[in-house]
This record gives structure tokens, C-alpha cells and sequence, in this order.
């Protein structure tokens, strides 16, 4: 690979990112497979509770794809990294697509309830897609760390983007054509993506056998505390959506709860572009702790605008502002995810911090949920606070771990 200046020294860093022969092919494939992300949920749901009249039904069977996600994931992205993207990726995406497909079915053709979980649990084979593509950035930018750090900040702000689009497309396809609108649309997306991604072998990472005796990542010495920073930090997004939910529902305007979490969604995106572009000074694993402190003081924000205005559009601002730090946080976080993860593990170590999001997130919504049965949603904004405090604790107690040189 030809030397280049680091691209953090320029101020066109994205626009040199992209110049990287094939990063632009893939990005774009990439992008089409990971939109569906946010399309499958909120297409089930419509469809289960459209047909079956029960969003306890539609939430539990969504609930049931994501603890099925959370147990495959990890074994998927460990065959990626031992047999290649391509190899799985598109046999891993055909099996989640039928399973989509399949629960599709069920729903049309009236099929038993315990159907509805088989089906939807197929999905949980869906390819870790943000993972791959941060995987080549890391192996096309190995001995630049300021490309990586644009990287890891464009690809941040992808995920934000397609929490925003996904629900907001899967909404309106199974509104305006009809119930499993979504859901066809997803699998489609989902398997053109893949393929066009895959089909992108220049950059993709060469196969690195794996060490024999070769351990879990998470036995790396200072990744067990990243994975509960994750772990805490998907509780912040799980509880902040329930709550949310519950505060616009209460104030009368719930088909609004969409567009005001979206907003949350836009500042972390937006922040995460400016991160990717910024020089930051600090060293990588204080550099966490600040912006885990940096959310957790700005998650005060929504629980004092809820508490003392009672209004829908001061709490839209209130999130717009408290997404500003969530995005830096995960930068950072899967920055370090990098260089903690042992070579040949990348796709695997990744996938195991997506997985500790997933399992946040669900411990989230449960508590939040309990919260605001409870005490209120105004006081249920006191959930995504004290999960943030957690992570900055969880944060502050483990530098010393993932701060040192990893033991290979």
C-alpha cells in the first residue's frame, strides 16, 4: 500500500476516504444490505399486530429475534473471519431473508402463533454488515490510524442514518401499500446489498487462519469492560426509546414518538461526522471516558425537559442535543474493540460489541418500561441517566484493562 498522508491532517478526509480504490462499491453495497436493520422490527410488528390484533404478540416475537440474534451473531461473524465475507455473508443473509419471508407467510396464511417465533428467530443469521465494512476499512487503513478514525466515524453515522430511514421506510411501504409491504422490501434490500457487497472482492480482508487453540475475544485482556460499556450503553437507547414512546403517548402525540427519536438519531449522526473529522488529542482509552462522560451529562437534558416544560418540542430539542455524544462513544468504543481484538478475530470481535448493544438495548426497554408503569414516563427519563452513569463507571473502573497493551 502506497504511503499517504494521514487524512486527519486534511480537511477533505471524507472525500480522501472514498478516493480508496473499491471503498466507494462497497460502501454503497454495504449501505442497501444495512438499511433493512431498521425495516425488519417495525415491519413485523405492523404485520402481527394488523392481523393478529396484538402488539404483545408482535413484541414478543420481535423481542425473540433479537435473543436469537444476540447467540447467533457471534458464531456467524466467527465463520466470516475463518472462511471469508463473501463465502458467508451471502448465505448468511439468504437464510435471514427466507426467514423473514417465511414469517410473511405465516402471518397472510393464518398460521399457528409459535410459527410467527420459529420464523422471525431465522432472521437472527443477518450478517453483522456495519461490522464487515468497518472490517475492511481496518485492513485497508492498518497503518493509518487518523484514516481509521474517519472511517469508524463515517460508518457510525451510516448506522445512525438507517435507525432514522429504516423504521421511518418500513412505516410508510406497510401503511400506504399494505401490511407485509415492509417486510418484502427489507428481504429484497438486504439480499441485493449483500451480493453487491460481496461481489467487491479487492477490498475484502484476506482470511487469516486462526491460532490453534485460538480463545474468544472476550478472554483478550481489557475487552470484557468494553463489551459492559456497550452493554450499559445500549440500555441508554432501549430505555430512551420506550420512555419516549410513553412521554409522547401521554401528551396525546405518539405518531409523533418516531420523528421526535429520529431527531436524537440526527445529532448523533451529525456528531459523528464531525468527530470523524476532528484531530482528537487525547489518547484513545481516556479519550472513552470523556465522551462517556459527555453522555451521561447530556442525557440530564430529556429528564429536565420533561420534568419542567411538559412539552413535545422542547424534549425534541432536548434529544436532538443528548444524541450529540452517542455517536463519539461508539467510535471510540469500536476503535478500541479494534486493537484489543486478537488477528483473524475482527468480524467476531466486533460482533460480540453489537451483540452487548443488542442486549442493552433489550435490558433497556424492559426497565424503562417497568419505569414508566411506575413512577411516570417523565420520571422514566431517570433510566437512560443512570445506565450513562453506569457506562461512564463501567468506563472509569476498566481504562486501566483496555488502556494497556493488549496479550496476544
Amino acid at each position: 500500500m502506497p504511503q499517504t498522508t494521514p487524512l486527519a491532517r486534511r480537511r477533505d478526509g471524507y472525500i480522501r476516504l472514498f478516493r480508496t480504490p473499491g471503498a466507494l462499491a462497497f460502501t454503497l453495497g454495504n449501505l442497501v444490505a444495512r438499511l433493512p436493520m431498521g425495516m425488519f422490527g417495525v415491519s413485523a410488528v405492523f404485520m402481527i399486530a394488523g392481523s393478529r390484533g396484538s402488539y404483545a404478540l408482535a413484541g414478543a416475537v420481535t423481542a425473540t429475534g433479537l435473543a436469537a440474534t444476540a447467540l447467533v451473531a457471534p458464531w456467524t461473524a466467527r465463520l466470516v473471519d475463518r472462511y471469508g465475507q463473501a463465502r458467508i455473508a451471502v448465505p448468511a443473509a439468504a437464510v435471514a431473508a427466507s426467514g423473514a419471508l417465511a414469517l410473511l407467510l405465516c402471518v397472510r396464511l393464518d398460521a399457528p402463533d409459535w410459527t410467527l417465533f420459529a420464523a422471525y428467530a431465522a432472521t437472527a443469521t443477518t450478517p453483522n454488515t456495519g461490522g464487515m465494512s468497518r472490517a475492511r476499512w481496518a485492513h485497508l487503513h492498518r497503518d493509518d490510524p487518523a484514516a481509521l478514525h474517519t472511517a469508524n466515524s463515517f460508518e457510525q453515522a451510516v448506522d445512525e442514518l438507517c435507525f432514522m430511514l429504516g423504521p421511518v421506510l418500513a412505516a410508510a411501504l406497510c401503511s400506504a401499500l399494505f401490511p407485509e409491504a415492509g417486510t418484502l422490501v427489507g428481504a429484497a434490500l438486504l439480499m441485493t446489498g449483500i451480493v453487491l457487497f460481496a461481489a467487491q472482492r479487492t477490498t475484502e480482508p484476506p482470511v487469516t487462519p486462526r491460532a490453534k487453540g485460538a480463545k474468544s475475544p472476550v478472554r483478550t485482556r481489557g475487552f470484557a469492560p468494553l463489551l459492559a460499556v456497550f452493554l450499559a450503553t445500549g440500555a441508554v437507547f432501549g430505555s430512551l426509546e420506550v420512555v419516549t414512546i410513553a412521554y409522547a403517548d401521554g401528551l396525546g402525540h405518539r405518531s409523533a414518538a418516531g420523528g421526535v427519536l429520529a431527531l436524537q438519531a440526527a445529532g448523533s449522526c451529525a456528531a459523528g461526522l464531525l468527530y470523524g473529522a476532528a484531530r482528537p488529542a487525547a489518547e484513545v482509552s481516556r479519550r472513552l471516558t470523556g465522551c462517556v462522560a459527555a453522555m451521561a451529562a447530556l442525557m440530564c437534558l430529556p429528564l429536565l425537559a420533561a420534568r419542567a416544560t411538559g412539552s413535545l418540542a422542547v424534549l425534541a430539542a432536548a434529544l436532538l442535543c443528548a444524541g450529540a455524544a452517542t455517536a463519539p462513544t461508539m467510535v471510540t468504543g469500536m476503535t478500541l474493540v479494534q486493537r484489543r481484538t486478537p488477528e483473524g478475530q475482527l468480524n467476531e470481535g466486533m460482533t460480540l460489541a453489537v451483540t452487548a448493544i443488542l442486549g442493552g438495548i433489550a435490558a433497556g426497554s424492559a426497565v424503562g418500561g417497568q419505569a414508566v408503569d411506575q413512577a411516570g414516563a417523565e420520571m422514566g427519563y431517570l433510566v437512560p441517566v443512570c445506565s450513562a452513569a453506569l457506562a461512564l463507571l463501567v468506563s472509569a473502573v476498566g481504562h486501566g484493562r483496555y488502556a494497556a497493551p493488549p496479550r496476544r
